[in-house]
């Protein structure tokens, strides 16, 4: 796996995303939406989905790997649209390559400015729940509010799966936003990039006096400004390109990834090394 030492300078380069599967695509319409001219690779994981209950050392494994793709294929930036690989390990991919790499970071200090009750959920993936970078969100920006962190396995799977709505959806969300509506929660932080996909299903469920924030469009905003700041913004207004790659099956994969972004899109099979297993 080669390091990366050299500086992109080349405006027309794509911006490189990933996520341990499909749920990052959530952060790539942001993208899209207020950057369109840029032409963008994604890597979905989607073999080794989800990260949110792997070790730390599978993670950064996985993620680097990821990253070493994307970057031998030119990317000019990375996005890790992937709360749980943000959670163990973007000091480590920053210290190996040099382009920048934009982090997730769940909407907590948005969502402790919204609530009306003082009161915040924040559903996670229970990496992203016990980790430090959650505590220290929570410790800096909501030191005034009660936050309720609720570990929701199962939601990824469902995404992946191309699941949005439906018996299933309701019975796996049910138990996640009981408790918190239960404590007067009146805010909900969606702090995985799946989730976003679920918004329709948890608004159905929860009523119309839920607040749900995500953080797609703030990542898309440091993009943008970390391109400018590198004068690395695409020039012209052009449509830019989607590439898609995928260690899962292409066929399938490409369905859901349809679903999930609304038009038709096609997915290529793309084997990472190392194929880390546990």
């Amino acid at each position: 796996m080669g390091h990366y030492n050299g500086r992109v300078s080349d405006a027309n380069a794509p911006v490189g995303v990933f996520d341990s599967g499909l749920g990052g695509l959530s952060v790539l319409r942001e993208i899209q939406r207020l950057l369109p001219a840029e032409h963008v690779l994604y890597y979905g994981d989607s073999s080794h989905c989800p990260y949110g209950g792997r070790p730390p050392e599978y993670i950064l494994g996985r993620s680097t790997a990821v990253t070493d793709f994307l970057v031998e294929r030119g990317a000019k930036i990375i996005v890790v649209a992937c709360n749980t690989a943000t959670s163990v390990c973007i000091p480590e991919l920053r210290a190996r390559f040099s382009i920048p790499i934009v982090a997730m970071a769940p909407a907590v200090k948005p969502a402790a400015a919204a609530t009306r009750s003082g009161k915040i959920g924040v559903l996670a993936t229970p990496r992203t729940v016990t980790g430090e970078s959650l505590a220290a969100l929570i410790r800096e920006h909501a030191r005034d509010t009660e936050v309720y962190p609720m570990p929701a396995p199962g939601l990824v799977e469902l995404v992946e799966a191309g699941k949005l709505s439906g018996p299933e959806v309701e019975d796996a969300l049910r138990p996640l936003l009981g408790p918190l509506l239960e404590k007067g929660v009146d805010t909900i932080v969606l702090g995985c990039t799946h989730y976003p996909f679920l918004r329709d299903a948890i608004c159905d469920l929860a009523g119309p006096g839920l607040a749900i924030i995500d953080s797609g469009e703030a990542v898309a905003r440091r993009t943008r400004d970390v391109l400018t700041r590198q004068g690395l913004l695409r020039p012209g207004s052009g449509q830019g390109r989607l590439e898609l790659f995928t260690s899962g099956t292409a066929e399938h994969v490409g369905q859901v990834a349809s679903r999930l972004l609304g038009e038709k899109v096609t997915v290529a099979h793309a084997a990472v090394p190392p194929d880390v297993s546990i």
